[in-house]
């Protein structure tokens, strides 16, 4: 093929943001999944656009590849700049090693080999990260049942014990190395420290034991809850939780039965999961390989996708989160892949309930619509730090 017969796809600019591949949403999300940690330097803007340059559209091989080699640079960079005493040139590379590494293990099969061995690359730079963090940041297990829960705790420089601390976690996909680029560049200069944590079905504690996600959030949760308050630096009346896309579920769930709460944030509001069901199936049908299907296969530990929404059926907050006693807030995007009914539906019946209930919805207009804002992750995370502030009654000078 001649350079004149390649075609080239456009790119375009749309309500929940950039798409570099508009045939296909699914790259096109995860790229700017990518592209919108720059702010909290997870990125640059030339090594992100450098690689969506390089890979065939719609291709997860190429997509492994590409994400792979900018993060073997970085991380050979950070190992440069290590030995030649520039810790923080250092520390910015192990960053984004950590999150290019994530970004190429995301498309790849649960069963592919690969898989692990770049969740360890994930992990390993991370870890280079938290040593150079200022406070040294922690590797924690957090006891579980007879396993335990990975976690990193990192502490606001200069923040004075007992700290306040948000509990956070991510969703289907998200783990707990991609909140340590998305959360503290917000968290930090509020006071906010943090304890970034897998629950059953997220990052090592399903890649490693095989510990599947569960309706009964409440229990990881007050694990958690637990294990800070055995901390003498931790203010125990100062506990917040976050959970983003799925963990907009979780959060909730979790925020009605463990009452040592202050405050609860749903970034991404599921109010029923299985009101997609339909979608689901009918997605399942189109494609039994979908990345979707793939996915809540995996994190369940199901055999099969009627298994999956056996499991998944009860993942609804009616009748539930009438026993929050704390705070609630509900963040989501006017073009939320979701849908705004999911989160419409969650506030309305907590209002309805008389829980003290905020609601914030991100406009295309504003940018941050897209689902967790991942458009402009900063918009959100700027709001969501500033509320959980308000609660602790943290001020910001």
């Amino acid at each position: 093929m001649t350079g004149s017969q390649i075609k080239v796809q456009a790119c375009a600019y749309g309500p929940q943001g950039w798409l570099h591949w508009p045939d296909h949403p699914d790259h096109s999300f995860n790229f700017i999944r990518v592209l919108g940690g720059a702010f909290e330097g997870s990125c640059t803007v030339g090594e992100a656009f450098l690689v969506g340059s390089r890979i065939q559209p719609g291709d997860n091989e190429s997509w492994h590849e590409e994400w792979t080699k900018i993060g073997d640079v970085s991380q050979a960079r950070a190992e440069r700049a290590l030995d030649a005493g520039h810790a923080e040139t250092a520390r910015a590379n192990f960053l984004r090693a950590a999150n290019y590494y994530r970004a190429a293990e995301y498309f790849l099969g649960h069963t592919d080999p690969r898989r692990m061995a770049t969740f360890d690359k994930v992990e390993a730079c991370s870890h280079r990260y938290l040593e150079l963090m200022k406070p040294v940041g922690e590797v924690v297990r957090i006891p579980f049942e007879d396993s335990y829960l990975d976690a990193y705790f990192v502490r606001a420089p200069g923040a004075v014990a007992p700290y306040p601390v948000v509990i956070c976690f991510g969703g289907s996909d998200e783990y707990k190395d991609e909140l340590l680029h998305e959360m503290p560049r917000h968290a930090f200069p509020r006071g906010l420290s943090l304890l970034l944590v897998d629950l059953p079905g997220q990052g090592g504690s399903l890649r490693r034991r095989q510990l599947h996600a569960r309706l009964e959030t409440e229990k990881p949760v007050g694990a958690c809850v637990d294990y800070l308050i055995s901390r003498s630096d931790v203010d125990s009346a100062r506990i917040a939780l976050y959970g983003a896309s799925l963990g907009g579920f979780y959060a909730p769930r979790a925020a009605s039965f463990e009452h040592r709460l202050a405050c609860v944030v749903s970034d991404g509001a599921i109010w029923d999961l299985m009101t997609r069901s339909d979608w689901l199936m009918e997605l399942y049908d189109r494609d039994p390989m979908a990345l979707n299907v793939r996915q809540l296969m995996w994190l369940t530990g199901t055999k099969t996708f009627q298994e999956t929404i056996d499991v998944l059926k009860d993942f609804k907050l009616e009748g539930v989160i009438d026993n929050i006693r704390c705070p609630y807030l509900v963040t989501h995007g006017e073009y939320d892949f979701l849908g705004l009914d999911l989160a419409e539906d969650s506030v309305n019946y907590a209002k309805s309930k008389g829980l003290d209930v905020t609601y914030k919805l991100f406009t295309a207009e504003e940018t941050g619509a897209a689902h967790c804002q991942m458009d402009n992750p900063a918009l959100g995370q700027e709001y969501i730090c500033d509320w959980i502030a308000d609660r602790f009654g943290v001020a910001q000078d």
